[in-house]
């Protein structure tokens, strides 16, 4: 694969926009650990290994285990996640795949034990900033860095 451009670079005025507004949406208070479950299972569907890479070093960085992480794709049929992160992960899932889902019901009904109408605002605003930037990670083919152990596998 190889880097189509670095948008970053050719247009820094037009993404400005959306890195502040990445921001204060951290920056709103959802916990810090359901933040990079929800940004690295989108980047998972949405097959964006550069975010998979940054997501998961950021989850290791709060505290997140390893077992966790590798077994986010399986969640559902795993007893590692909460209540709060089943919901929060289902509704990741149909906002990602929101043309063959179209947000049904009771992935929203899911939520409403477990977050108030804010916080599942703030969520979706967050689902929908990581999906943003998988599109365009994806369509500017960025790669992730690499450390020399992975260049050695």
């Amino acid at each position: 694969m190889k880097t189509r451009m670095n948008a970053f670079a050719v247009a820094p005025d037009a993404l400005q926009p959306m890195v502040e507004f990445s921001k204060k949406v951290e920056a709103l208070g959802l916990e810090p650990r359901l933040r990079e479950l929800v940004k690295i299972r989108s980047s998972q569907i949405n097959g964006c290994a550069f975010c998979i890479h940054l997501h998961t070093r950021d989850a290791r960085a709060h505290g997140e285990t390893e077992e966790r992480i590798y077994l986010l794709d399986g969640w559902r049929e795993s007893p590692l996640y909460t209540e709060r992160e089943r919901a929060a992960l289902g509704w990741t899932e149909a906002l990602t795949l929101v043309s063959q889902t179209h947000a049904p019901d009771e992935d929203y009904a899911a939520l409403k034990p477990h977050f108030t109408e804010e916080e599942i605002v703030k969520l979706t605003l967050m689902i929908g900033l990581i999906n943003v930037a998988n599109r365009l990670v994806l369509g500017f083919r960025l790669i992730h860095p690499v450390t020399p152990r992975s260049e050695a596998a």
